[in-house]
This record gives C-alpha cells, structure tokens and sequence, in this order.
C-alpha cells in the first residue's frame, strides 16, 4: 500500500490541526477532546519533531497527508536503564480501511531498529478498535494482554490492549 513516512514541516501543521479538531476526524476511539497544535509548531521550530526521547512523522499516502505517527520512550527498571518505545498513529477517515496504518506502522518499525539500540516497540489501542488491532498483527506486532482501565477518555475509563514486537522478530536483528 502507498505510504510514505517524513519529517513534519510546519506547512503540515494546519492540515493535521484540521483533520484532528472534530470528533469525526479522529473518530470516538481517538477523540479526547478539542486541543491545539502549538506544541507541534514549537516542536518542528526546535528540532523538526524529531528529539532523542520521542518524535512525529507524517504519513503521506499518494502525494497527500493521510495521518501522523508518534514515539516516545518509555523507561523501565531502577534508573529507567532499560527502556523501549511506545508508538501511536492518527489516519484521516478517508485514508482507513485501505493498509496505510499497517505499511506506516511497518516503516516506522524499521525506521526505529534501523536507528536506535531498542530491543522492544509496543503499542496500544482500545478493546474495540478491531481495525488498529488488525492492523498492529500486520505489521509484526504480537498481542500481550490487556491494559484494565487504562486510558480516560469521553468522560469514563477504558481498556487497552497492548501490543509488543521485538528487534529478532522482525528480520532486523543483525541492524546493530
């Protein structure tokens, strides 16, 4: 499937802030609320989005901006001396449905073994969202359990379920 992977420019800036400012934009599975985008203006000012500790690409998909994806680390242990990265995507209802998240997803997996030392990249969705859980398998993610409760949004608690895919299981093992 046609998608592509880029640094955020600030010309992308109104168009992810207009695909993600209503509910039907994000759908009720991703809605947490109205929010602005100055924290990404800020971002892509100082580093173009993409620090040591987390990052944003977009996701183009035939010469369009179809969504973003997102990381962050997520430290583990006493002195968080272990740690691995915790990936999210946003796609525009118009791109769904069609493979963009699962080859998104599958480069940004590669992306990250390719230019960090992380061992493991997890990911999260609601119990419901069937679709990102297929999706997630596609790409070479293996489901771990499920998080009770763990996500606040549209004024209650839901689950998650949590997802995990490792460095050898990907082929991309002999990277480092």
């Amino acid at each position: 499937m046609d998608a592509k992977l880029r640094p955020v420019h600030e010309a992308d800036i109104p168009v992810l802030e207009a695909g993600a400012s209503t509910p039907e934009g994000l759908g009720d599975l991703q809605w947490f609320g109205f929010r602005t985008f100055h924290r990404m203006r800020e971002r892509v000012a100082q580093d173009g989005c993409l620090g040591p500790d987390d990052g944003a690409l977009v996701v183009e998909s035939a010469g369009a901006i179809a969504g973003w994806v997102t990381w962050s680390k997520h430290a583990w242990g006493p002195e968080a001396t272990s740690w691995n990265w915790t990936i999210g995507i946003i796609l525009f209802p118009e791109f769904r449905g069609r493979g963009i998240g699962t080859a998104a997803q599958k480069e940004l997996i590669e992306y990250l073994f390719a230019h960090t030392r992380v061992e493991r990249i997890q990911a999260s969705t609601d119990v419901r969202n069937l679709a990102e859980q297929r999706a997630l398998e596609k790409a070479g993610f293996q489901q771990e359990g499920t998080l009770r409760r763990a996500q606040w949004r549209m004024g209650k608690w839901h689950d998650q379920v949590l997802y995990a895919v490792l460095r050898e299981e990907t082929g991309l093992d002999g990277m480092l």
